[in-house]
C-alpha cells in the first residue's frame, strides 16, 4: 500500500445547498464556513495536493433536518448522499469514498439509507452522526435505532461535533472539543458498547479531551465506562502536536488511530494536510504503527476490500 487514507476530510454538495437556499437565503450568512472555496472548487483543491493522499468525503455541518420536515429531509439526504458518489466517482485522483448523511428527524428513513443506499455500495464507508441533532444528545434514545443498525451492518459511524445552541460562549477553538467529549461520555453511559459489540465510532480531533483527562475517566467513573472509552476510534485532525497525537495512542492504542485531516479547514487554501502528515512522521511509533495510522487501521474497519484495488 503506497498512498494515505485521510478518513476525515470534507465538501460541500452544491445541489444541497442550493436547494436550502432556496428556502433559507441567508443559509450562508448563519453559516460562514460555507464561503471556504476548497468545500465545493475542486481546482483549489487539488493546488499543491499530495500526490500519496486520498480522502474520504463527508459533508459540512449543513444538514437537511435543521430546515425541512421528516419526509423532505429524507429525500435531501438521499439525493445529497448520491451527489457525494458523483463527487468521488469523478475525482478519483482525490477521492476514494464517501460517508452517507441520514435524517435525524425520520429514523425510519435513516435506516432505510442506510440499508438501501449505503450497503449495496462500496463507495459508502459509514455514515456521519454529530454531537447532537435538533438540539438533542446524539445518545438520546430515539437516536438508538441508528447505532443498532450500524453495528448489524458492521460500519462506522464517523462522530463529528457540532455547537451546543443554548450556549452563548460557543468558540471554534476549544467548544467542539468539549461537546465531542461530553457525546463521547453520553454514549458510553448509554451502553451502547455493551449493547451493541461490533459498533464502531471514529471520534473527530483526536478524541478531544479524553487522552488528556486519562486519570479523571479511570478515578472517577466506572472501570466498565473507563474501558468503554478506549472503544472508540480517532482521527489526527488535530493541526499538528505529534506529542498529543501519542497521548492519544496512549489511551486508545495505536489500533484505534487513523489518518485525518478536516481539510479543507484551517490551513488555506485546502486544509492541513501537510501539517499532520508532519506531525505523524513525527512521533515516537515504528514504521509499522505509523503505516497503520497511515491506511491500515481504517481498512481494518471498514469491509473487506471495499474500495482499494
Amino acid at each position: 500500500m503506497d498512498i494515505k487514507i485521510d478518513a476525515f476530510a470534507h465538501v460541500l454538495p452544491t445541489d444541497l445547498l442550493n436547494y436550502i437556499k432556496s428556502d433559507f437565503t441567508d443559509v450562508i450568512d448563519k453559516n460562514p464556513f460555507l464561503k471556504i472555496p476548497a468545500l465545493s472548487d475542486l481546482n483549489i483543491r487539488r493546488k499543491d495536493f499530495p500526490k500519496d493522499v486520498k480522502q474520504i468525503i463527508s459533508n459540512v455541518n449543513l444538514n437537511p433536518e435543521d430546515y425541512f420536515d421528516g419526509k423532505k429531509a429524507a429525500q435531501l439526504c438521499w439525493d445529497a448522499n448520491e451527489e457525494l458518489l458523483k463527487l468521488v466517482n469523478g475525482n478519483e485522483d482525490i477521492f476514494v469514498g464517501a460517508v452517507a448523511m441520514v435524517p435525524m428527524n425520520n429514523i425510519p428513513k435513516a435506516i432505510e439509507i442506510i440499508e438501501q443506499q449505503v450497503v449495496p455500495n462500496n463507495k459508502f464507508v459509514g455514515i456521519q452522526l454529530f454531537t447532537q441533532a435538533l438540539d438533542k444528545s446524539i445518545a438520546s434514545v430515539e437516536y438508538e435505532p441508528i447505532f443498532l443498525e450500524m453495528s448489524k451492518v458492521d460500519l462506522p459511524i464517523f462522530l463529528h461535533p457540532v455547537f451546543d445552541n443554548n450556549k452563548r460562549d460557543n468558540n471554534i477553538t476549544f467548544s467542539w472539543e468539549y461537546e465531542l467529549t461530553q457525546a463521547m461520555m453520553q454514549i458510553v453511559q448509554a451502553g451502547y458498547f455493551e449493547k451493541y459489540p461490533k459498533l464502531k465510532i471514529i471520534i473527530h480531533h483526536a478524541g478531544a479531551m479524553i487522552p488528556f483527562f486519562a486519570g479523571r475517566i479511570k478515578y472517577t467513573m466506572t472501570d466498565q465506562e473507563y474501558h468503554d472509552f478506549k472503544k472508540f476510534y480517532v482521527d489526527t485532525a488535530i493541526l499538528g502536536n505529534p506529542k498529543a497525537l501519542e497521548l492519544a495512542i496512549d489511551f486508545f492504542g495505536s489500533e484505534h488511530m487513523v489518518f485525518g485531516t478536516d481539510a479543507p479547514f484551517a490551513v488555506v487554501p485546502n486544509g492541513a494536510t501537510e501539517q499532520i502528515i508532519d506531525a505523524i512522521n513525527d512521533m515516537k511509533i515504528s514504521t509499522i504503527t505509523r503505516n497503520d495510522i497511515f491506511f491500515n487501521n481504517f481498512l481494518k474497519i471498514i469491509r473487506p476490500n471495499l474500495f482499494i484495488e
